[in-house]
């Protein structure tokens, strides 16, 4: 469950991914409950599972400021996550976490997912899962993955 924070908000990458290699069940296992936003949702192009909840940002004005600086999905992820007290936003993009960091909100990525899976043994190995996510399209250099993969308690021998 959430843990030391109130929510936890997805951005679009992590559901994708997580989607495309079968395992998106992991983000309810580790957390719950999900909040995400319309935006997110229509760049998911697919129906949210029922622990997904979809929350639109009070604040229009916020999120389209920060569309100055992100896609709209991002800037909707950090309003709503602005408008969230004590939650966690899952963000990929390196832009968004640096604009969240600004913004003193607490952040995460698919590879912190990942970890967190593999630290509450949801997952029994980290490898194949970040293997899947690489061939899925995130982009993982060779000393990430491998920081990862200690991270998790493995050998990070081998891709």
């Amino acid at each position: 469950m959430p843990g030391t924070h109130s929510a936890i908000i997805a951005d679009t990458s992590c559901l994708i991914l997580l989607v495309n290699v079968g395992r998106l069940e992991v983000l309810q296992k580790i957390y719950g409950h999900i909040i995400t936003t319309p935006e997110i949702a229509a760049e998911f192009g697919e129906a949210m599972p029922v622990w997904i909840e979809v929350r639109s940002v009070a604040d229009r004005a916020r999120t389209d400021a920060l569309v100055l600086r992100l896609d709209r999905g991002e800037a909707s992820a950090i309003a709503l996550a602005l408008e969230t007290k004590g939650c966690l936003v899952i963000l990929d993009d390196m832009k968004a976490r640096r604009v969240a960091n600004e913004l003193g909100l607490d952040y995460t990525g698919t590879l912190g997912v990942v970890i967190k899976a593999k630290q509450e043994g949801f997952i029994s190995e980290a490898a194949p899962l970040l293997h899947a996510l690489r061939e899925a399209g995130l982009w993982i250099t060779d000393e990430v993955y491998s920081q990862t993969r200690h991270q998790c308690g493995e050998a990070a021998t081998g891709k």
